[in-house]
């Protein structure tokens, strides 16, 4: 995650500073701030803008943001810029002496629960957490679909299948995903007497309407294309693609090519609009990509390799190829899915 953090007294720095260290070693990116006169050797950097702005900037470019001080500060800062809980992100508040950790948006899509008992765990504060499902023990659907890098069709049906399971109501699940058992508390099978409350797969189906779908972020995209495609040719076809067998857009994990398309100008901004990951391979890596593909001798003296798409969207996915290349306008889109098991 990308967090940023900032205080605002001299004994909140030295907490800060120990928070920035410990997060850093954990694999975060941090960056620490301090707003006031007060001299110490933290080495946070100064603020001189406003906090409001300073607080703004942060909340749109950050995955975390940590204020180390009074949570009515912290409250008052973000108040301007909360949005969504499916956008906005973790917010946590510790006291400067670091004896309570106590994270106030974004508890489970953002991360912030998870954050504030880590930092907790490792400073010997206590983490205030005070979400209804984890005082009770019950099943967070958001908090684990965020693990799992999942869409989330409904946050509505999400929030309802929170209040049913705090109501002792049974959520009925499906999958098209292989779930390792037990499964949570107040959740059991569906079967065919009864509806689906919760569905896991890439794409909804007829028999499960009304359900909240989870969407596994595991399908790989391949692209080729000529020289000049556009990203309008590139989105047409990828959105034909998936709608002719019916897959969700929100699939999709990532974007892969041969390194000859690395900076195609319709494809990077087909990718950057769609904030996809976009990897580039060589030919010589493509031509180890394992399994059966539609060979092409033209693209082969282009390229170096027999197949660009398949071999790319099964390369990048370590998976299997599920769409066979796709061709129009200059364009040519194939399709690989990586398996996984979820647990709980």
């Amino acid at each position: 995650m990308n967090i940023a953090l900032i205080t605002f007294t001299k004994q909140g720095a030295y907490t800060c500073g120990k928070v920035v260290k410990i997060l850093e070693k954990q694999g975060h990116s941090c960056r620490g701030y301090k707003k006031g006169s007060f001299e110490d050797d933290s080495g946070l950097e100064p603020v001189a803008e406003s906090l409001q702005d300073w607080t703004g900037q942060q909340f749109r470019g950050m995955d975390a943001l940590i204020f180390i001080g009074a949570a009515g500060i912290a409250v008052r800062a973000v108040a301007p810029f909360v949005k969504s809980k499916t956008t906005d992100p973790a917010c946590i508040t510790i006291d400067e002496r670091g004896t309570w950790v106590i994270p106030f948006l974004s508890g489970h899509i953002g991360g912030a629960n998870d954050l504030a008992r880590l930092i907790a765990a490792e400073i010997g504060a206590e983490p205030v957490i005070t979400t209804a499902t984890d005082l009770n023990g019950l099943f967070a659907v958001d908090e684990w679909a965020r693990k799992n890098n999942m869409h989330i069709s409904d946050m509505k049906l999400a929030k309802k299948i929170a209040s049913d399971l705090l109501q002792d109501k049974k959520i009925r699940i499906k999958s098209y995903f292989l779930l390792k058992e037990p499964l949570p508390k107040g959740v059991t099978w569906a079967d065919a007497d009864h509806e689906v409350d919760l569905e896991l797969s890439i794409a909804p189906t007829p028999d499960s309407r009304g359900a909240l779908h989870l969407i596994p972020r595991c399908v790989y995209l391949g692209i080729g294309c000529r020289k000049g495609a556009s990203r309008e040719a590139i989105e047409d076809l990828v959105a034909e693609t998936l709608r002719d067998v019916g897959i969700s857009m929100n699939a999709v994990a990532g974007v892969a090519s041969i390194d000859l398309k690395a900076e195609e100008a319709g494809l990077v901004e087909f990718c950057r609009r769609r904030k996809l990951p976009f990897q580039v391979f060589t030919a010589e890596q493509l031509a180890e990509a394992p399994g059966e593909f539609s060979g092409s001798s033209f693209v082969s003296s282009v390229t170096g390799v027999d197949n660009v798409c398949e071999r790319a969207a099964v390369f990048a996915g370590e998976g299997k190829l599920i769409i066979k290349k796709q061709a129009k306008n200059g364009v040519t889109v194939a399709a690989a899915i990586r398996e996984k098991t979820y647990g709980f």
